[in-house]
């Protein structure tokens, strides 16, 4: 009788597992898998620029969510160097300096690239917090400093080191992307940042980083280390090379008139 009771409480402890419902595991969000075409980059004397190429996929575990179509924003940025900004105004009908300001460290290349128009890509507050767009990188609360990272911005625009491309990188079926980013010929020595941002909802989802490094190589690194290490013997040799040039040039010319 005792079995038989214990059996049947057994069977229907087995029948309560079995009735409660079976809560799925919560799936893995959306990640980010990049890569770059190349990672370093090598300035020599024939340098002429180089053109990187950035791309990747989302990988996923659950089915895309209709209506609520995914963002890549990618930021490319060059070592943060300290510059003076000067600002010239008319006195006397001659244009001098007539104010200056050290804004401090500020990328010495930035470049932006979107799969759709910013507005839509990354909310206002979602960039503030991650730094994005230019105004963001080149924000001060001083007032006074303001107008000159304004003009900074516009420099560096028009000479082709800041740059903001929307609508550049081709997102297929919102799970491949690639894009291609081209880095100047006056390329500064360093470590270039890339950010890959994956948004939904003007949010960001998910984000990784990789790095290109940029040096100089062949002649211009021996040259680059040597002005650094030995700036006497550097000065010296570069006196001596001058003095032979002159004096080479003006004994040929001296032939040339005879």
């Amino acid at each position: 009788m005792m079995r038989l009771f214990a059996l049947r409480a057994a069977l229907l402890a087995t029948l309560a597992v079995t009735a409660l419902p079976v809560m799925p595991l919560p799936l893995a969000a959306e990640t980010i898998v990049a890569g770059l075409s190349q990672s370093s980059v090598s300035i020599t004397a024939d340098y002429a620029g180089s053109e990187i190429l950035i791309y990747g996929a989302v990988k996923r575990e659950e089915p895309i969510l209709p209506g609520r179509s995914l963002r890549v924003i990618i930021t490319v940025s060059g070592p943060d160097l300290p510059v003076v900004v000067r600002r010239k105004d008319r006195v006397g009908g001659i244009w001098i300096n007539t104010d200056r300001i050290r804004p401090g460290a500020v990328p010495s290349f930035y470049a932006v690239a979107t799969s759709a128009p910013l507005e839509d890509a990354i909310s206002p507050e979602e960039d503030l917090m991650q730094g994005i767009t230019l105004p963001r990188i080149l924000r001060d609360g001083d007032a006074r400093s303001q107008p000159f990272l304004d003009a900074i911005r516009r420099i560096r625009t028009a000479e082709g080191f800041y740059s903001v491309k929307e609508n550049t990188i081709a997102l297929t079926e919102e799970t491949l992307f690639r894009t291609d980013v081209l880095l100047p010929t006056a390329l500064v020595e360093g470590n270039y940042t890339v950010r890959v941002f994956l948004t939904r909802d003007g949010k960001v989802v998910d984000s990784v980083k990789r790095t290109i490094w940029v040096r100089k190589a062949g002649l211009e690194r021996f040259i680059y280390n040597a002005a650094h290490d030995q700036p006497l013997l550097y000065g010296l040799a570069s006196l001596l090379m001058a003095a032979l040039a002159g004096w080479g040039a003006s004994a040929l010319f001296s032939r040339l008139r005879w």
